[in-house]
């Protein structure tokens, strides 16, 4: 019966449809249009309206030669919008495009005498008549000229039929205004002076040119200008160092005297604490004005040299950007804007990554614009060494983005492609890709030699004029502008970067050379310290915030398991102010946080509910599945909560959750790996951002890391975070390393990250086990008014007085509590259990302290769960030697090139024995 009402709710819609249609046939779709257009022919019925002429009165049946010929005129359609890129002129080193067999004549079927037949269909030009021999001309150059498209894959009607609109009705006759033309040529300009002025002054320097990719200027500046129109108020930009510098000079306009510093050998970037980085990596933010007198901020970020690694950082740096200025629907106002170069996009795995986050809820920015250098080469290696795929741009339709090539050459072509890409991201909120086909006129850098490895290549482009030289030629020839108009721009371009020059030696005369970042990204901080930060919390408070995250609303179905077990036990501990495990001492710095006005950001795998069920941010009906976040129902003024499961990527989620971070100062931004093992999908931008951005860029973050860790048999690949690459990639203060036994611990270095004055990234191994250990919980006034953090807990539970302890053990996280269940259950009164929980940076002088209430423990133990070769031990035994003057000795699993074992029984000996000699060795 339903399946009976289902097809007649059907059958009606399309009928209503069909009568549109014979009303109009403009009013419906052009895939309704298309689909009756074909029903009415395989009806073999010709309407009279395309009866006319062609000898057949109204209603007669169509022949089946006819009916043949409009089948092929429909198809004809359909191939030029599906593959007419690939007839397009796109190479600027080709003499015309290739000559595609599908999309001649012959190839659709068409006899010569055909092509003199008068056609007519609704799904071109309206229904407007023509000769077949028109239609076709017509399609070829809309579809095979210096611009090509790829939109048929995308499955939503509403969106191809909008891009087919814009591309089929422009006038391809019209020319641009002579002052949009001679603004291309002085975009051009711009960046071929610039490089060439730069290969001249500073000879056999790298810098990564752009020259033969000038065009990608236009691009920026087309897009630039349209903002203010469309709503754009911000562009947040992200690319590789090719073509770096002149975005710098020319788009973000960063004056020419500190560009030539970073040249200059004695250049030593003096605002960074640290070790700088080299002039084509740097990060610059501009607020710029547009021709129409509109203010657009632009901020390109800093990058490493890991091609696209930059991509999420940029995408999580718009999104803060979107939240702070509300524009957090539309997401109009902040548009972010990524560089790439051909062999990247398609051969970088993280592009597809970033790709998928586009439309997800906790990672949209409302589109990208993808802008591809397409230099047709990556460093040596040519495309059909390179990938699988016909274009690079491939990858992108796995989410229906719209692609748009065009000839590099053709800087008009590119002004129009730019401005469709741009109004397609501001209609739809959905990436675009815009690649720009040219070539690369010097090596991968200009010490390279090409000619090496593509001598053919190589002698095309040395002969090939420059993009500029042709549009000036061609301007010059329509009569927009004369040599002499040209060289009179070029003269004053030049001019501009002589003076750059003169500016920066008048300054050497009288300064140190000035400062470098000035205008850059880099923000200077307090340097870090151990003075305690206050961040405990009223304990009436806290029991008023308890309380609120187990209030559930009226008639909401609640899961039993959750709200006779879960929230019971909450519930119980709230009231007795005792027993908070690691899962309620979260909420309760998360809704403490939240009530002074922070937000807080939560994100990763299963985030909501918590890998090992712990955490239930998020209460779902067990009817409806309508969604309750407690953390977001606390007071009527507090910050919000988000937290969103991601997709399954750690390298993309990693990457958007450091970016937000970097320009959110005020939100807690916590990211959490389903296990801690799988964090090392994400090395790369822990490598080059978060343990290296403020000594590079002099970018602080303070993203926290949540990471899984800790030794209970599940193996080698659920067992540990990887805790000795962080304490390696430790120096400066860079950030912390910690691994706490207890909840309270937890609570206040979740608070510390915005109470403190500086900001440092933190890294947590989180517990699997201690989530739910009887031992491992807080009492409220642990997190009380005037408690706060601690980077080394003494033993609170000895068996003797300090006096007669001779042998101190010390570890961090898990293994405390066999240790501790060890020493009870066999009343060892001589060793005392020392804790440090935070293990870089390590306050050495609080240890010290501790250590000297034990005037007789001459013997030192370091104890841990991981292999000898991992964990701590190598960092810190120097340190604790350092400090003892003793040799330190080991507690701990042998060498092993794998984390763990893969046997329950083996992990089980193992560990009482490690625990066992941390007591005897």
């Amino acid at each position: 019966m339903s399946a009976s009402l289902s097809y007649r709710a059907n059958a009606d819609f399309l009928e209503s449809k069909y009568v549109d249609w014979k009303k109009d046939p403009a009013s419906v779709e052009p895939l309704w249009s298309s689909f009756f257009e074909g029903f009415e022919l395989g009806m073999a019925r010709l309407p009279a309206a395309t009866a006319k002429g062609a000898g057949a009165a109204e209603g007669a049946p169509l022949s089946e030669k006819a009916l043949n010929f409009r089948m092929r005129v429909t198809n004809t359609l359909h191939n030029f919008r599906a593959i007419g890129h690939t007839a397009a002129h796109l190479d600027p080193l080709d003499k015309e495009g290739p000559e595609i067999a599908a999309l001649t004549p012959a190839g659709l079927g068409f006899t010569a005498d055909e092509l003199e037949e008068e056609v007519q269909t609704h799904m071109f030009r309206g229904g407007m008549p023509m000769k077949l021999k028109t239609m076709l001309a017509e399609l070829r150059r809309i579809y095979c000229g210096k611009t090509g498209f790829e939109f048929m894959h995308i499955h939503h009607p509403e969106v191809r039929a909008w891009l087919l609109a814009r591309i089929e009705e422009r006038d391809l006759e019209a020319r641009p205004t002579p002052k949009e033309q001679v603004d291309a040529l002085r975009w051009l300009l711009e960046a071929e002076t610039f490089e060439r002025f730069l290969h001249r002054r500073f000879v056999g320097q790298k810098r990564f040119s752009v020259e033969g990719g000038e065009s990608a200027l236009v691009a920026l500046e087309t897009i630039f200008e349209m903002m203010p129109s469309l709503g754009g108020k911000e562009i947040v930009m992200g690319m590789a160092h090719r073509g770096r510098l002149s975005v710098l000079a020319n788009f973000l306009r960063k004056p020419l005297e500190y560009l030539f510093y970073e040249f200059s050998e004695n250049y030593v970037p003096n605002m960074v604490a640290g070790d700088g980085d080299v002039k084509y990596h740097l990060g610059f933010e501009t607020i710029r004005q547009t021709s129409s007198g509109d203010s657009v901020s632009i901020m390109l970020a800093p990058n490493p040299s890991h091609l696209e690694a930059v991509d999420p950082v940029v995408e999580g740096m718009a999104r803060a950007r979107q939240r702070f200025l509300e524009d957090t629907k539309d997401r109009k106002k902040v548009v972010p804007v990524l560089l790439h170069g051909d062999a990247a996009f398609a051969g970088q795995g993280i592009v597809a990554e970033v790709l998928n986050l586009s439309q997800l809820p906790g990672y949209r920015t409302g589109g990208t614009i993808h802008i591809i250098v397409n230099n047709q080469i990556g460093f040596t290696t040519m495309p059909e060494d390179a990938r699988s795929s016909d274009n690079c741009t491939d990858v992108a339709k796995m989410i229906e983005a719209p692609v748009i090539h065009v000839n590099g050459d053709c800087p008009m072509e590119v002004v129009a492609a730019a401005k469709l890409a741009f109004e397609f991201r501001q209609t739809f909120g959905r990436d675009v890709v815009l690649d720009i086909v040219c070539y690369r006129r010097h090596g991968h850098n200009e010490t390279d030699e090409p000619g090496f490895t593509q001598p053919n290549m190589a002698r095309s482009i040395a002969e090939h004029p420059s993009t500029a030289t042709l549009f000036r030629l061609d301007l010059a020839s329509s009569g927009i502008l004369d040599e002499a108009g040209s060289a009179a721009l070029q003269r004053e371009l030049e001019d501009e970067l002589e003076e750059g020059v003169k500016v920066l030696a008048e300054k050497d005369k009288h300064a140190d050379g000035g400062n470098p970042f000035e205008g850059s990204t880099a923000q200077p901080q307090p340097p870090f310290d151990f003075n305690p930060t206050l961040t405990g919390v009223a304990t009436e408070r806290l029991k008023t915030l308890g309380q609120r995250l187990l209030e559930v609303p009226e008639g909401f179905n609640l899961h039993p398991t959750i709200g006779k077990r879960f929230l019971a036990a909450r519930k119980k501990a709230i009231e007795a102010g005792e027993g908070i495990d690691w899962a309620y001492a979260e909420s309760l710095a998360f809704g403490s946080l939240l009530t002074e006005g922070h937000g807080v950001r939560l994100s990763g795998q299963d985030v909501r509910r918590g890998t090992f069920s712990q955490r239930h941010s998020v209460f779902y009906d067990s009817q409806t599945r309508e969604r309750h976040i407690p953390l977001n129902n606390l007071s009527a003024e507090q910050g919000r909560y988000c937290v969103y499961n991601s997709l399954l990527s750690e390298a993309a989620v990693l990457g958007f959750d450091y970016g937000y971070s970097l320009l959110a100062s005020n939100l807690l931004v916590c990211w959490e790996a389903q296990f801690g093992d799988f964090v090392n999908g994400a090395q790369v931008i822990i490598d080059q951002f978060i343990c290296s951005a403020e000594s590079k860029w002099q970018r602080p973050s303070h993203i926290t890391l949540l990471l899984p860790h800790g030794y209970e048999g599940q193996g080698p690949e659920h067992s540990s975070a990887r805790m000795e690459r962080f304490l390696q990639l430790c120096a400066g203060q860079n950030m912390q390393v910690c691994n706490f036994t207890t909840p309270a611990q937890y609570f206040h270095a979740l608070r510390r990250q915005l109470k403190r004055g500086t900001r440092k990234p933190l890294v947590v191994m989180t517990p699997k086990s201690l989530l739910r250990h009887p031992k491992c919980v807080s009492k409220l006034e642990d997190m009380g008014e005037g408690t706060s953090f601690r980077e080394i807990l003494d033993d609170e539970h000895l068996l003797t007085s300090p006096e007669r302890v001779t042998r101190l053990i010390l570890c961090s996280g898990k293994v405390y509590y066999d240790l501790l269940e060890f020493r009870e259950q066999n009343k060892i009164k001589n060793a005392a259990i020392i804790r440090v929980e935070q293990l870089y940076p390590l306050n050495e002088e609080m240890l010290k302290s501790i250590a000297e209430k034990y005037p007789r423990a001459k013997k030192w133990i370091w104890c841990q769960e991981e292999p000898r070769n991992q964990g701590a031990f190598y960092y810190i035994r120097p340190r604790l030697q350092q400090i003892s003057r003793s040799n330190v000795r080991y507690a701990g699993r042998e060498r092993s090139s794998s984390p763990a074992v893969g046997s329950k029984a083996i992990h089980v000996l193992e560990q009482e024995k490690l625990v066992e000699n941390a007591f005897s060795v």
